[in-house]
């Protein structure tokens, strides 16, 4: 895949909520991700983004509201549909001890062929695409167990590009990576002219590699807008608990918060 064949759709949702126990894990949250650009969901830990994320994905359920795919509720297109053009990568990913990289790289290609359906061609090259993209096809054979835990996320954003999709779902992507392939795989995201949401934690990367950002805090929606509009002092002290300087890089052209002390 690459920004010259790579398709983009408009994803959003609107009033999601999701309770837990009584509490209100996310509370009427609405955002929407235009096609082809990189929204970036940030908050503290608990506010409700990895709960979003799967709920954008189809994979849970909100108690209320809507997503919406280019218009169409995600309600009326069934499994396998979504699964051709939405992909998701999550925090903690796992797989079978035994697979190889390669093997767990083409459960991505279970969509279009069925579970038991032999390779075939486009499968193939959607594979070698994919561990290529993502710097891991030296490591095709290697067996999950042995892999690092960056290794193994580098894997499974490979099985997400080998379905080819439309929208990108990513729950903190850089998570166990190194600087290095934090910085590859938000350029390599960014590259592909889909349409992308990703959790993320740090903020300075989210500022340099999103085109939005939105923040959810206690559950509810708090900002959203550009990493300009969005990373502000105010912001910074009123959802982290922390008194920042907010400063555009010279190198980058991209806001970067010192951080000078937590709040109370």
């Amino acid at each position: 895949m690459n920004a010259r064949n790579a398709r983009a759709a408009r994803l959003e949702a609107s009033g999601i909520t999701w309770p837990v126990s009584g509490a209100a894990i996310l509370d009427d949250v609405s955002i929407a991700a235009e096609p082809g650009s990189v929204l970036g969901l940030l908050g503290p830990n608990g506010a409700g983004k990895s709960s979003l994320i799967r709920i954008l994905a189809g994979v849970q359920g909100a108690h209320g509201g809507s997503v919406r795919l280019d218009g169409v509720s995600m309600s009326q297109i069934g499994r396998r549909a979504i699964a051709r053009r939405v992909a998701l990568v999550e925090q903690a990913p796992e797989a079978h001890a035994e697979v190889t990289v390669e093997e767990s790289v083409d459960l991505g290609r279970i969509p279009f062929r069925g579970a038991f359906g032999a390779p075939r061609s486009a499968d193939r090259e959607a594979v070698d695409s994919a561990l290529n993209l993502t710097g891991m096809r030296h490591l095709r054979h290697r067996r999950w167990h042995s892999l690092s835990g960056g290794e193994r996320q580098r894997a499974q954003l490979a099985r997400a590009l080998a379905q080819q999709p439309d929208v990108l779902l990513l729950d903190e992507p850089t998570n166990h990576l190194d600087v290095r392939y934090q910085l590859e795989t938000l350029q390599l995201v960014r590259s592909l002219g889909v349409t992308v949401i990703a959790a993320l934690h740090d903020l300075d990367l989210a500022a340099r590699f999103c085109d939005g950002l939105c923040v959810i805090d206690g559950g509810r929606v708090v900002a959203q807008g550009s990493p300009d509009e969005v990373i502000t002092p105010g912001l910074l002290r009123s959802v982290y608990r922390v008194e920042a300087v907010v400063e555009r890089s010279p190198h980058t052209g991209h806001p970067v918060a010192t951080f000078l002390a937590p709040v109370g």
